[in-house]
C-alpha cells in the first residue's frame, strides 16, 4: 500500500465544543473507545481529524498533518541519504496516530505512523465507510513550493497533479486526498493580517452546497455555538475571503470553525 495522508491536527482553544462542530456540520464521528479529556479525534472514513487543547507555548490554529507508512526504513534511509539536514524526533507511545514527527526543507512539521505500528488504537484502528461529507484537500502556503512539492513526491510516491488554469499551485494526491502546495508572499496579505507560512485550510467535499448551507442555517438555529464563524466581515476580512478565493480553485464556499480555522467546501461532481 502506498503512503497516505491519515491525519490532519487542530491546535484548538475550546477542543470540546470544536469536535462537535464537525461531528455536528460535517458529519464526522467518533471512536466509542476514545478519551476526551486528552484530546478529541473525529474521522470521515479516512482520515482523522486530531482536535488537540491548547497547552502553554502553543498557538491554536490548524497545526500539521500525519503520513501513513507500510514501513519506515525505507523512508527513513532516503532521508538520512538525499536529505541529511531533516532532523526527526520520536513521539510518545501515547499517540495512536504518530510514531515520529519530522519536517519539510520549508520547516512544515508532520508526522509518520507505521500501518501496524503497535500503538494505533481507537479511530486509527477501526474501519469505517467513508462519509458523505468528508476532507478532500488541505492546503499550506510555504516559501518554496516546488522544493516541498518534489520532497513529497519523492519520498512518499505522491502523485503528482493538474488544475487547469492554474500554474502557481502544486498539486499532490495519496489517491483520496489532495495537498494543495501554495507560495507564499507577504505581499498577498496586503490590506488584511499576516499570517506566516503555515497551513491554511481543509477542504471538504458535500453531497450538495444547496443543502450544506441549509444545514448550517439549522444547526446555528438550533445552537449557536457550533455556528460557522462568518468570514469576509469589513475591509480586512474581506481581502482574506478574497486572497483565499484566488488561491485555490478546489474551494467553492468559505467558512471558519469555531476557532476561526479556515475550511472550504465543494459540491461533490
Amino acid at each position: 500500500m502506498p503512503a497516505k495522508i491519515n491525519h490532519i491536527a487542530i491546535v484548538s482553544e475550546n477542543y470540546a465544543l470544536s469536535g462537535k462542530f464537525y461531528e455536528s456540520i460535517f458529519g464526522m464521528s467518533t471512536s466509542s473507545k476514545s478519551r476526551p479529556m486528552r484530546a478529541v479525534t473525529v474521522g470521515d472514513g479516512y482520515v482523522g481529524l486530531n482536535i488537540n487543547p491548547r497547552k502553554p507555548g502553543r498557538p491554536a490554529r490548524l497545526d500539521h498533518f500525519g503520513i501513513e507508512l507500510d514501513e519506515f526504513e525505507a523512508t527513513f534511509e532516503r532521508l538520512r541519504t538525499k536529505y541529511p539536514r531533516i532532523e526527526w524526533v520520536k513521539r510518545p507511545s501515547s499517540r495512536p496516530f504518530a510514531s515520529v514527527t519530522t519536517h519539510d526543507p520549508d520547516g512544515n512539521v508532520f508526522d509518520l505512523s507505521q500501518k501496524r505500528a503497535a500503538n494505533r488504537k481507537d479511530l486509527y484502528a477501526e474501519e469505517h465507510p467513508l462519509h458523505a461529507r468528508h476532507i478532500s484537500h488541505f492546503a499550506m502556503r510555504t516559501l518554496n513550493p516546488e522544493v516541498v512539492a518534489e520532497f513529497y513526491a519523492d519520498l512518499f510516491g505522491f502523485r503528482s497533479l493538474q488544475v487547469a488554469g492554474d500554474g502557481r499551485n502544486r498539486y499532490l494526491s495519496d489517491g483520496h486526498i489532495t495537498m494543495v502546495i501554495m507560495p507564499w508572499h507577504i505581499t498577498d496579505y496586503e490590506g488584511t493580517g499576516i499570517v506566516s507560512p503555515a497551513l491554511d485550510h481543509i477542504g471538504f467535499t458535500v453531497e450538495s452546497l444547496k443543502k450544506f448551507r441549509k444545514d448550517l442555517d439549522l444547526i446555528a438555529g438550533d445552537n449557536p455555538r457550533l455556528s460557522p464563524l462568518p468570514v469576509g466581515g469589513g475591509p480586512e476580512g474581506k481581502a482574506r475571503l478574497e486572497l483565499a478565493t484566488r488561491s485555490c480553485p478546489l474551494s467553492a464556499h468559505y467558512l471558519a470553525d469555531v476557532d476561526g480555522i479556515f475550511l472550504s467546501a465543494t459540491e461533490a461532481h
